[in-house]
């Protein structure tokens, strides 16, 4: 059975950091991609950052140059550095990780920015 546990959701003041994580158990067979979307009330799901096996990377335009993906393939964990944040970055937070044969989801994480 897979899990994705995410941690470090909480509440900030505009212009903070946080630092999200998420770590991948089970079988899971050929990771391809790990990313983080986001969800904030009344709006759809978007992606904020996307990390391949290979190490590319990508991400949504309104984080570019705040937040940082980064992975630690070993553990199948990766990280989101979000710095500079802004009210308009609350939302829920999921985790998803696909791998050659089916997409996972986690539960979710909630990050409040304060102005």
């Amino acid at each position: 059975q897979v899990q994705l546990v995410e941690s470090g959701g909480g509440l900030v003041q505009a212009g903070g950091s946080l630092r999200l994580s998420c770590a991948a158990s089970g079988s899971i067979f050929s990771i391809q991609r790990m990313a983080w979307h986001r969800q904030a009330p009344g709006k759809q799901r978007e992606l904020v950052a996307a990390v391949t096996s290979s190490g590319s990377t990508n991400y949504g335009d309104s984080v570019k140059g705040r937040f940082t993906i980064s992975r630690d393939s070993a553990k199948n964990t990766i990280y989101l550095q979000m710095n500079d944040l802004k009210p308009e970055d609350t939302a829920a937070y999921y985790c998803n990780v696909e791998s050659f044969l089916r997409s996972y989801w986690g539960q979710g994480t909630q990050v409040t920015v304060s102005s």
